[in-house]
Protein backbone atom coordinates (compact mmCIF):
# COMPACT_ATOMS: atom_id res chain seq x y z
CA UNK A 1 0.00 0.00 0.00
CA UNK A 2 1.44 3.34 -0.89
CA UNK A 3 1.72 6.17 1.60
CA UNK A 4 -0.26 8.34 -0.80
CA UNK A 5 -3.15 5.87 -0.74
CA UNK A 6 -3.12 5.82 3.04
CA UNK A 7 -2.97 9.60 3.28
CA UNK A 8 -5.91 9.96 0.92
CA UNK A 9 -8.14 7.75 3.07
CA UNK A 10 -7.98 4.80 0.69
CA UNK A 11 -10.66 2.24 1.37
CA UNK A 12 -9.80 -1.43 1.66
CA UNK A 13 -12.09 -4.40 1.10
CA UNK A 14 -9.87 -7.13 2.49
CA UNK A 15 -9.85 -6.10 6.15
CA UNK A 16 -10.44 -8.48 9.02
CA UNK A 17 -13.52 -7.88 11.08
CA UNK A 18 -13.79 -8.70 14.76
CA UNK A 19 -16.26 -11.62 15.02
CA UNK A 20 -19.65 -10.49 16.35
CA UNK A 21 -18.79 -6.79 16.06
CA UNK A 22 -21.35 -4.60 14.32
CA UNK A 23 -20.33 -1.04 13.55
CA UNK A 24 -22.65 1.60 15.06
CA UNK A 25 -24.71 3.92 12.87
CA UNK A 26 -22.70 6.98 11.91
CA UNK A 27 -23.63 10.11 13.87
CA UNK A 28 -22.02 13.52 14.17
CA UNK A 29 -20.84 14.91 17.50
CA UNK A 30 -23.79 17.34 17.49
CA UNK A 31 -26.30 14.52 16.89
CA UNK A 32 -24.88 12.56 19.81
CA UNK A 33 -24.95 15.63 22.06
CA UNK A 34 -28.65 16.19 21.25
CA UNK A 35 -29.70 12.62 22.10
CA UNK A 36 -31.19 11.89 25.54
CA UNK A 37 -30.92 15.48 26.82
CA UNK A 38 -33.30 14.64 29.69
CA UNK A 39 -30.98 11.94 31.12
CA UNK A 40 -28.60 13.85 33.41
CA UNK A 41 -26.19 10.94 33.90
CA UNK A 42 -25.94 10.34 30.15
CA UNK A 43 -25.41 14.05 29.50
CA UNK A 44 -22.51 14.07 32.01
CA UNK A 45 -21.05 10.94 30.45
CA UNK A 46 -21.20 12.43 26.95
CA UNK A 47 -19.63 15.65 28.23
CA UNK A 48 -16.76 13.63 29.73
CA UNK A 49 -16.37 11.64 26.50
CA UNK A 50 -16.71 14.48 24.02
CA UNK A 51 -15.31 17.32 26.14
CA UNK A 52 -15.42 20.61 24.30
CA UNK A 53 -15.76 18.94 20.88
CA UNK A 54 -19.41 19.96 20.61
CA UNK A 55 -19.61 23.10 18.52
CA UNK A 56 -16.05 22.70 17.20
CA UNK A 57 -16.93 20.09 14.63
CA UNK A 58 -18.12 20.41 11.09
CA UNK A 59 -14.70 19.68 9.68
CA UNK A 60 -14.21 16.26 8.12
CA UNK A 61 -12.84 13.44 10.23
CA UNK A 62 -9.06 13.49 10.43
CA UNK A 63 -7.00 10.89 12.28
CA UNK A 64 -3.31 11.75 12.63
CA UNK A 65 -1.17 8.97 14.08
CA UNK A 66 1.72 10.78 15.77
CA UNK A 67 3.92 7.99 17.07
CA UNK A 68 4.27 4.36 18.06
CA UNK A 69 6.35 3.67 21.17
CA UNK A 70 7.88 0.29 22.03
CA UNK A 71 7.85 0.00 25.83
CA UNK A 72 9.77 -2.72 27.69
CA UNK A 73 11.14 -2.88 31.21
CA UNK A 74 14.91 -2.66 31.36
CA UNK A 75 15.39 -0.15 28.55
CA UNK A 76 14.32 3.32 27.47
CA UNK A 77 11.17 3.48 25.31
CA UNK A 78 11.77 3.40 21.54
CA UNK A 79 9.66 5.96 19.66
CA UNK A 80 8.85 5.73 15.98
CA UNK A 81 7.74 9.12 14.62
CA UNK A 82 4.79 8.52 12.30
CA UNK A 83 4.27 12.14 11.23
CA UNK A 84 7.05 12.41 8.65
CA UNK A 85 8.28 10.18 5.86
CA UNK A 86 7.20 6.77 7.19
CA UNK A 87 8.90 4.99 4.27
CA UNK A 88 12.25 5.52 6.06
CA UNK A 89 11.14 3.46 9.09
CA UNK A 90 11.87 0.17 7.34
CA UNK A 91 15.48 1.21 6.65
CA UNK A 92 16.60 1.08 10.31
CA UNK A 93 15.82 -1.92 12.48
CA UNK A 94 14.72 -1.62 16.10
CA UNK A 95 16.59 -4.08 18.33
CA UNK A 96 14.35 -6.18 20.59
CA UNK A 97 15.69 -8.57 23.22
CA UNK A 98 14.41 -12.11 22.75
CA UNK A 99 11.76 -13.18 25.26
CA UNK A 100 11.24 -9.67 26.66
CA UNK A 101 7.77 -8.54 27.65
CA UNK A 102 6.67 -5.39 25.86
CA UNK A 103 3.77 -3.14 25.00
CA UNK A 104 3.12 -0.78 22.11
CA UNK A 105 1.79 2.69 22.87
CA UNK A 106 0.08 4.66 20.13
CA UNK A 107 -0.36 8.43 20.27
CA UNK A 108 -2.88 9.89 17.82
CA UNK A 109 -4.97 13.01 17.26
CA UNK A 110 -8.65 13.01 16.25
CA UNK A 111 -10.15 16.08 14.59
CA UNK A 112 -13.55 16.96 13.15
CA UNK A 113 -15.80 14.02 14.02
CA UNK A 114 -15.81 10.80 16.03
CA UNK A 115 -13.79 7.93 14.60
CA UNK A 116 -15.67 4.69 15.11
CA UNK A 117 -13.95 1.33 15.54
CA UNK A 118 -10.35 2.43 15.11
CA UNK A 119 -8.12 -0.65 14.74
CA UNK A 120 -4.42 -1.36 14.51
CA UNK A 121 -3.46 -4.13 12.12
CA UNK A 122 0.02 -5.59 11.81
CA UNK A 123 1.35 -8.41 9.65
CA UNK A 124 4.85 -9.61 10.54
CA UNK A 125 7.01 -11.72 8.27
CA UNK A 126 10.52 -13.12 8.40
CA UNK A 127 12.40 -13.82 5.18
CA UNK A 128 9.11 -13.35 3.31
CA UNK A 129 7.27 -15.99 5.35
CA UNK A 130 4.31 -14.84 7.50
CA UNK A 131 5.23 -15.04 11.20
CA UNK A 132 2.30 -13.39 12.99
CA UNK A 133 -0.77 -11.27 12.51
CA UNK A 134 -2.47 -8.78 14.84
CA UNK A 135 -5.87 -7.11 14.49
CA UNK A 136 -6.40 -5.00 17.62
CA UNK A 137 -9.53 -2.93 18.26
CA UNK A 138 -8.54 0.36 19.89
CA UNK A 139 -12.09 1.73 20.12
CA UNK A 140 -14.03 4.83 19.14
CA UNK A 141 -12.62 8.27 19.88
CA UNK A 142 -13.96 11.80 19.78
CA UNK A 143 -12.14 14.91 18.64
CA UNK A 144 -10.21 16.88 21.26
CA UNK A 145 -7.30 19.25 21.55
CA UNK A 146 -4.91 16.85 23.28
CA UNK A 147 -3.78 13.57 21.66
CA UNK A 148 -5.28 10.21 22.59
CA UNK A 149 -3.05 7.36 23.79
CA UNK A 150 -3.67 3.64 23.62
CA UNK A 151 -1.44 0.98 25.18
CA UNK A 152 -1.66 -2.60 23.93
CA UNK A 153 -1.83 -5.60 26.24
CA UNK A 154 1.56 -7.00 27.27
CA UNK A 155 3.09 -9.37 24.75
CA UNK A 156 6.30 -11.42 24.67
CA UNK A 157 8.95 -11.27 21.96
CA UNK A 158 9.92 -14.59 20.37
CA UNK A 159 12.88 -16.36 21.95
CA UNK A 160 15.41 -19.02 21.07
CA UNK A 161 18.09 -19.37 18.42
CA UNK A 162 15.56 -19.94 15.64
CA UNK A 163 13.60 -16.79 16.55
CA UNK A 164 16.62 -14.49 16.34
CA UNK A 165 16.90 -12.41 13.21
CA UNK A 166 15.30 -9.62 11.22
CA UNK A 167 11.52 -9.22 10.91
CA UNK A 168 9.42 -7.00 8.65
CA UNK A 169 6.12 -5.51 9.87
CA UNK A 170 3.37 -3.98 7.73
CA UNK A 171 1.02 -1.87 9.84
CA UNK A 172 -2.08 0.25 9.39
CA UNK A 173 -4.72 2.17 11.27
CA UNK A 174 -8.18 1.52 9.86
CA UNK A 175 -11.71 2.31 11.05
CA UNK A 176 -15.23 0.85 10.74
CA UNK A 177 -15.70 2.64 7.42
CA UNK A 178 -12.64 0.76 6.09
CA UNK A 179 -10.77 4.06 5.78
CA UNK A 180 -7.03 3.56 6.15
CA UNK A 181 -5.72 6.53 8.12
CA UNK A 182 -2.08 5.49 8.00
CA UNK A 183 -0.10 2.58 6.57
CA UNK A 184 3.59 2.05 7.24
CA UNK A 185 6.28 -0.59 7.43
CA UNK A 186 9.07 -1.04 9.95
CA UNK A 187 11.71 -3.64 10.73
CA UNK A 188 13.06 -5.08 13.94
CA UNK A 189 15.75 -7.54 14.96
CA UNK A 190 15.31 -10.14 17.70
CA UNK A 191 18.67 -10.50 19.47
CA UNK A 192 19.93 -12.20 22.60
CA UNK A 193 20.44 -8.80 24.27
CA UNK A 194 19.55 -5.12 23.81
Amino acid sequence: MSDAAAASGHHSNDEEVTPGYVAPAKKTVEEIAELDKDDEALVKYKQALLGDAVGKTGAPLKVTVLKMTFVSEGRDPIELDLTGDVSKLKDTSVVIKEGCEYQLKFTFQIEGEIVSGLRFQQNISRKGIPASKLNLMLGSFGPRDEPHEFITPTDEAPKGALARGKYHAKCKFIDDDKTIHLAWEWTFKIQSDW
